[in-house]
């Protein structure tokens, strides 16, 4: 019985090796600065990544290209939690019941959209446009849709323009409410209030998908004409783009298995 337990014990540690067992530990966060010491995902190029890199230098950070991705790590033990802006978190939760939010909320945040360095042309352009959304309701409209109280998500008609000129917007379709893919479109507040500032202008709009971290790269080089992606406003981005006006503030939240 006990060579039999034994080569049983020998052959299990043998597969473990071969397909990498892994126990997921319990860790306690009270506070984001017990983050320290431990490995956290984050969406590579964001402000939660940046966070973390500057407030947990004892931290090894796991940079993936989604939320999600990260999440689904975390599921796996992969990270011990995820840092992320609040609104993707609580889409992510809401579809994984064995994560939850942590109570702690930090490093309040603007979104605002992006604009190459010194086109103050299109800069006025579109903040001419935020400012036109939000004294006519439209602003309000967007946020009821895509963010309402009941947490029911009602993408609301295409602001559709009749303008032969297009205008190129930059994103990347893996941050719930702001832009996400529904079926093969990519929707999203971003998207419509992109539509509309669009439509303002008297021009056509042109949604380009791409990688988070390359969005800033691809508007310097001309393959788009503005970003917006639940991009905040931050003295390292601010060295390379210009902003339009804030049309969104929040924060960054923490992720962990229940």
């Amino acid at each position: 019985m006990k060579k039999a337990l034994a080569v049983l014990m020998a052959a299990v540690f043998c597969m473990c090796s071969m397909v990498g067992c892994s126990q997921k530990k319990q860790v306690t966060i009270e506070t984001a600065e017990d983050l320290n010491g431990l490995k956290v995902g984050v969406q590579g190029g964001t402000t939660g990544e940046t966070w973390v890199k500057e407030n947990c230098p004892d931290t090894e950070i796991a940079s993936f290209k989604s939320g999600m991705d990260a999440a689904l790590d975390l599921k796996n033990g992969g990270v011990d939690a995820v840092v992320i802006d609040e609104l993707p978190a609580s889409q992510i939760v809401a579809q994984n019941s064995d994560l939850k939010i942590l109570d702690i909320r930090f490093t309040k945040e603007e979104y605002a959209i992006a604009i190459r360095k010194g086109d103050t042309e299109l800069q006025s352009a579109i903040n001419a446009a935020i400012a036109d959304m939000k004294t006519s309701g439209e602003y309000d409209k967007l946020l009821a849709a895509f963010m309402p109280a009941d947490g029911e998500v009602k993408i609301p008609d295409e602001y559709v323009s009749d303008g032969s000129e297009t205008i190129k917007m930059g994103t990347n379709a893996a941050f719930w409410p702001f832009e996400y893919t529904e079926g093969n479109q990519i929707v999203g507040f971003d998207i419509s209030m992109s539509q509309y500032v669009a439509q303002h202008m008297g021009k056509k709009l042109e949604v380009v998908n791409m990688d988070f971290d390359a969005l800033i790269g691809a508007m310097q080089a001309g393959s788009i004409d503005f970003i917006a992606a639940g991009m905040s406003v931050t003295p390292e981005r601010l060295e390379n783009v210009d902003f339009s006006d804030p049309y969104y503030e929040s924060e960054q939240v923490i992720i962990v298995r229940k």
